[in-house]
């Protein structure tokens, strides 16, 4: 069943299973005030169980592009397109967050973000491979991200 992400009142509804499921909120909650501001568009998640084709994606990516593929468990995750850009989202059980951002028309444009939650751990798969900037965030605390910019078709 789809959640429309609340940045307002922030809710760990869908991340309950994870230890790290307040600071997680705030980071989902932070991409959906995002999307609000600058798209005018509601996020939405859904649960990871029920959206094979998104992790699928996902995952493909990571493998083809870096040879990643994390241990955590993806709990939700969300997929739409605003303007000329596809965005696909999975939020893991540690507290990890990805986002695949592809733009339609112009190659030179699409990467993969990670971000962590706050308090977060570098996640073994990614140790010594990125380095992270911080950001600080009213939802989220301190959010460290980083990214790769996609070269394949996909």
């Amino acid at each position: 069943m789809s959640y429309i992400v609340d940045f307002k009142n922030v809710s760990t509804v869908g991340l309950e299973s994870s230890p790290a499921a307040e600071a997680l909120a705030g980071l989902r909650a932070n991409e959906a005030r995002y999307f609000m501001n600058k798209y005018k568009h509601e996020f939405t998640v859904l649960p990871a169980s029920e959206s094979r084709e998104t992790l699928d994606y996902v995952n493909r990516i990571l493998q083809e592009e870096r040879d990643i593929e994390f241990a955590a468990k993806p709990l939700e995750t969300s997929h739409f397109q605003v303007e000329n850009i596809k965005w696909a989202y999975v939020f893991y059980e540690d507290g990890l967050g990805i986002n695949v951002m592809y733009t339609v028309d112009d190659p030179k444009k699409r990467a993969v973000g990670f971000k962590l939650s706050d308090g977060m751990e570098v996640p073994k798969e990614l140790e010594g491979k990125f380095k992270f900037a911080r950001q600080k965030s009213k939802l989220a605390g301190t959010i460290r991200g980083s990214f790769f910019v996609i070269k394949g078709e996909y």
